[in-house]
């Protein structure tokens, strides 16, 4: 017997062979990074027990002491809807399967246990049978609010034997384009998701969704949950113009959320926006950021309106930077085409009154025969392209073949089948970039090429994947969006791209120095200073300077094409993590606007209620659909 050496390109062997040597070469097929399942949270079993170790009414007494506790129950949530919403599970079906995880220390340690994390004689945190502590990463913001509810949470759950690594962050690395969230770099994560009109889209929870490096980390289903129930109803949810269709599916969505515990809802958050009694114009509301309308603004004898922000936006390119610290500043001077006040949707850069649908015209609904080679959304909601009787999508998955007809039947995808696609056409008002150019139809078509292209850095290609033309008219300001057949957004009258000002030179040092944007590869988009830090906008308000760290200054823009502001200068204060200063700002005078995304919860809200009641400022206290959250990355590197 004598030893073989053997050749291995991750894995090192040794082979025992008689009297022959020779060399074998052993090659491991590499694990794609994160999609390794997660040494600790990839069992279904850790992840309830820590739902079950966390006391929400607690969580909420930390931050909003001054709630009743009949009040603060009713801040609590068991899905990724609020319960006082009409899309929650059970206001839809009383009957619905929405796992509750009551605060139970004796359930969360049966389930450790059973996952084999038992608890040793006389010790206080869980360790495996390797001896390892059940010990987690829990990363989120430095914000005062997050890192005063995060300490208790990391309190309750020591009580259960699992030790919270804490790690508060600035806003602009957790949020940031290339860090943080963005790359999946944290165990359990906590932010909140920013209430909207109507519950999340595909892009938060379905299995195509997920960042890798592999689809330079497309989506934003950040935990890596791929249930694949959840996952086609979430898409045929978001791809019929059925109501009743869309509620069923949404009601699947959510039993299989709170089944598999893989984002543990905390509570429903209460904000208020406070500002200057004096200020007139400005609009709080659940659902839209207070910024809007900023041409509304109005402080009688005052030129400038100061308003606080709690961080600096990281970049002001908002196809890749979604932080609603960069939205604000975006609206003031890109403008908004269209507002969501008060759970609902108006138009306000679109011609006419309201936006085109099929019953005024501005869409149609057709019927097309599928033939060999076409790309279109089946059944459940995936798209790919049908060819030689088999349905795949980019990756050469086969996907089901089925699809909807115009009666909303599900029927078999063959050749010639019938499905509905529908074509929508945007005309837009007439407006002037803040350098004095008219908009014009070029800058529709780069706003296209740049969302849609993979390497611009695009939070999702969703939509994207599902357009079958883009064209600009030919007479008129706008594009008209033809979608593959068989995709029916339910949000279809809604402008699914924006713009950018193609005929603007760059001015930065580098290789693209004097030529216009529509001449820059859109991979260099987000790193152009002329898109992320002095964008040229259509809105209200001008960049004028923007001094890091400190402030940023904006002047109103007196073509904008829905009337002059009312005020003549914006200027941002940047309080870091500071919403205790924000305010004494407010109350002293020196800040006008202190928005309900600084404010958070805790003493400051509390302060500025009472404040307002008081008759020193204006803030009105509003049950958000805004929810805080903690999402258990089911991946490791």
């Amino acid at each position: 017997m004598q030893t073989v050496e053997v050749k291995v390109t991750e894995v090192v062997e040794v082979v025992k062979e008689k009297e022959v040597e020779k060399i074998v070469e052993v090659t491991a097929t590499p694990i794609p990074e994160w999609t390794r399942p997660h040494p600790i949270l990839s069992d279904v079993r850790v992840r309830q027990a820590i739902a079950h170790c966390t006391n929400p009414i607690e969580l909420i007494g930390s931050v909003y002491g001054f709630l009743p506790e009949e009040q603060r129950a009713k801040q609590i949530m068991d899905t990724f809807i609020p319960k006082d919403s009409p899309w929650y599970a059970k206001n839809i079906d009383p009957n619905a399967n929405v796992v509750t995880y009551e605060f139970n220390i004796e359930k969360a340690g049966q389930l450790l246990d059973e996952a084999g994390w038992k608890l040793p004689e006389g010790g206080r945190i869980r360790v495996n049978d390797k001896g390892e502590p059940l010990a987690i990463r829990f990363t989120t913001t430095n914000a005062p609010f997050r890192q005063t509810w995060g300490a208790v949470w990391v309190s309750q759950l020591q009580q259960c034997g699992i030790q919270l690594l804490p790690s508060y962050i600035p806003g602009s690395i957790w949020f940031g384009g290339n860090s943080g969230l963005r790359r999946r770099d944290f165990d359990i994560g906590a932010f909140a998701w920013v209430g909207e009109t109507e519950p999340p889209g595909p892009s938060l929870y379905a299995c195509d969704q997920i960042p890798t490096p592999a689809n330079n980390w497309n989506g934003q289903n950040y935990m890596g949950w791929c249930n694949e129930r959840a996952s086609n109803a979430i898409k045929q949810a978001n791809n019929t113009l059925n109501l009743e269709e869309r509620k069923k599916n949404y009601v699947i969505v959510q039993e299989e959320f709170s089944k598999d515990m893989v984002s543990l809802p905390l509570f429903q958050r209460l904000e208020a926006t406070a500002y200057n009694k004096d200020l007139k114009g400005l609009r709080p509301d659940p659902t839209e950021y207070w910024s809007a309308n900023s041409q509304d603004f109005e402080l009688p004898d005052r030129k400038t309106i100061v308003v606080a922000l709690g961080q600096e936006p990281q970049s002001l390119f908002l196809l890749q930077e979604s932080a609603a610290v960069a939205v604000i500043v975006g609206q003031l001077i890109y403008g908004v085409d269209a507002t969501q006040y008060s759970y609902g949707f108006q138009n306000v850069g679109l011609e006419g009154e309201d936006f085109p649908r099929i019953e005024n015209g501005g869409a149609t609904l057709t019927e097309v025969e599928i033939k060999d080679g076409d790309v279109l959304v089946n059944a459940n909601g995936d798209v790919g392209t049908f060819k030689d009787g088999k349905l795949t999508d980019a990756e050469g998955k086969e996907l089901a073949l089925k699809v909807k007809n115009a009666a909303g039947e599900e029927v078999d995808l063959v050749a010639g089948v019938k499905v509905p696609q529908l074509t929508v056409t945007f005309k837009f008002k007439p407006r002037k970039w803040q350098d004095g150019e008219d908009l014009k139809n070029a800058d529709f078509e780069l706003g296209y090429k740049v969302a849609c292209d993979r390497e611009s850095g695009n939070t999702s290609y969703f939509t994207c994947d599902r357009t079958a033309k883009h064209e600009v008219l030919a007479d008129g300001l706008g594009y008209t969006v033809t979608y593959v057949p068989g995709y029916l957004n339910p949000r279809y009258y809604l402008p699914p791209y924006g713009y950018y000002p193609s005929h603007r030179v760059v001015e930065t040092e580098g290789e693209y120095k004097g030529k216009t944007l529509a001449e820059v590869p859109p991979k260099d988009f987000k790193n152009l200073p002329e898109l992320t830090e002095k964008p040229l906008g259509t809105g209200p308000f001008k960049l004028e300077s923007w001094e890091k760290g400190s402030k940023i200054t904006l002047k109103a823009f007196p073509d904008f094409y829905l009337g002059a502001p009312k005020a003549e200068e914006i200027v941002i204060q940047i309080f870091d993590a500071n919403p205790a200063g924000a305010v004494a700002a407010l109350l002293q005078g020196t800040v006008d606007i202190v928005g309900k995304e600084v404010i958070g919860a805790g003493q400051e809200l509390e302060t500025v209620i009472k404040e307002a009641q008081a008759g020193k400022i204006n803030a009105e206290p509003i049950a958000s659909p805004t929810w805080e959250h903690a999402d258990m990355n089911l991946n490791t590197r």
